[in-house]
């Protein structure tokens, strides 16, 4: 028997629904485990740029949980505005915390990153990760033609450049030793968090 127009496109939407959940349940998952490999990485090497990316996969698991929030009810559209600007807020926050965490690192007030082969190799692989779950994103939030979904794919891809970003500082350090490379790095995801703060808040607000 075959499925009515309707019933096609109820079951395709269902189908990307579940997708939808997968991939966020999946990018849930590395940020929780890259949580725990940085924060143990950053304290061993005293790495700003490590640290950094850490409170990054926090924000991240923040951002997949309003994802998830949201598309359990997403023909509410009273959610779309809130899980946007929840996303701007904790954005902002990031860039503060870096800031000032990489101007007390660059003034000697603390003492210089020390090298993190475990951190530079999770760096490595969140870069393919991140490139992976950001297309299959990318692509249900279009079929699916969801504002919160395509904003968190955004999120995770910059998530992937960032990585290298940071991977490049923590490398430099480590072979180098430059040790200003890894706060320098860190600025990156100041200037990052600052845009993608102001981006989103513009997004909820033109969001009915």
């Amino acid at each position: 028997m075959s499925l009515e127009p309707s019933d096609a496109g109820t079951h395709e939407r269902a189908g990307l629904l579940r997708r939808g959940w997968r991939l966020e349940y999946a990018t849930l998952g590395w940020n929780v485990v890259g949580c725990l490999v940085l924060a143990a990485a950053a304290i061993t090497a005293g790495s700003v740029a490590l640290a950094g990316f850490g409170i990054d996969s926090l924000i991240e698991i923040v951002a997949s949980l309003v994802v998830v929030w949201q598309l359990r009810g997403m023909d509410d559209p009273s959610r779309t505005r809130p899980a946007l600007r929840i996303i701007s807020v904790a954005f902002g926050l990031l860039a503060i915390y870096i800031a000032v965490q990489s101007l007390i690192v660059l003034a000697g007030v603390s003492s210089h990153p020390g090298r993190s082969i475990p951190g530079a190799a999770w760096l490595a692989l969140t870069v393919a990760v991140m490139l992976a779950l950001a297309h299959g994103k990318v692509d249900t939030g279009r079929r699916l033609d969801n504002l919160v979904l395509r904003t968190e794919a955004r999120i995770t891809a910059i998530d992937a450049i960032l990585a290298g970003a940071v991977l490049i500082g923590v490398v430099l350090n480590a072979a180098a030793g430059l040790w200003w490379a890894d706060p320098v790095a860190a600025f990156v995801l100041v200037v990052y968090g600052a845009r993608e703060a102001r981006c989103t808040w513009h997004e909820a607000a033109e969001t009915l």
